[in-house]
């Protein structure tokens, strides 16, 4: 098991323009959209079946108090998203979370990804998180390498996992440990 943690800094110089903020209700056209493009490509999740604004609010309103998304916004416009969600509702779990993020397609390979990435890391410090899983499609070897220069590690792969667009899909589940932040209410 890996404890290598990576100094969670991007480079905000080089892209003044970019904030990254907590979501508002008026940005789930926007979370929609950018996730609805995620499924048409099909290199990034397993979902077949595209979202409104409205199914977006629905999951972000059953969240709980250490589960969030934010935003990457641009000139007032929502680029990019990710989301901090917990890993399993069983208390044993309460350490370890998810994480997940997607970009308008116009929007990926400009260095946006490495500004969102480092804003969730802080967050999911700040909900006192030790483990954090990303699950990514074993096609999407870009997901795999970005995930790897923030410190996490491949620890698996589901063979066939999935099965969408006329194929199977393997997952590659990817770890970062956060040695420094101690379990999360350790009295229970």
């Amino acid at each position: 098991m890996s404890t290598k943690q990576e100094n969670f800094c991007a480079d905000l110089s080089e892209h003044p323009n970019i904030l990254v903020r907590q979501y508002k209700d008026t940005d789930f056209q926007a979370i929609a959209s950018i996730y609805n493009e995620s499924i048409a490509a099909g290199n990034s999740t397993m979902d077949c079946q595209f979202y409104t604004a409205e199914d977006m609010k629905v999951l972000a309103n059953k969240f709980g108090d250490r589960e969030t998304i934010l935003v990457a916004e641009r000139e007032s416009c929502v680029i990019g998203w990710g989301v901090i969600k917990r890993y399993s509702p069983r208390l044993g779990y309460r350490v370890c979370c998810e994480i997940s993020i997607y970009f308008s397609l116009a929007e990926t390979g400009k260095g946006y990804g490495s500004i969102l990435q480092t804003a969730l890391l802080k967050k999911v410090e700040e909900f006192c998180y030790h483990h954090v899983v990303a699950k990514i499609l074993a096609c999407n070897q870009g997901s795999i390498d970005f995930h790897k220069r923030f410190g996490f590690e491949v620890v698996g792969v589901q063979k066939e996992i999935g099965f969408f667009k006329g194929r199977w899909h393997d997952m590659v589940i990817m770890q970062l440990v956060l040695s420094h932040i101690l379990p999360y209410r350790p009295e229970l």
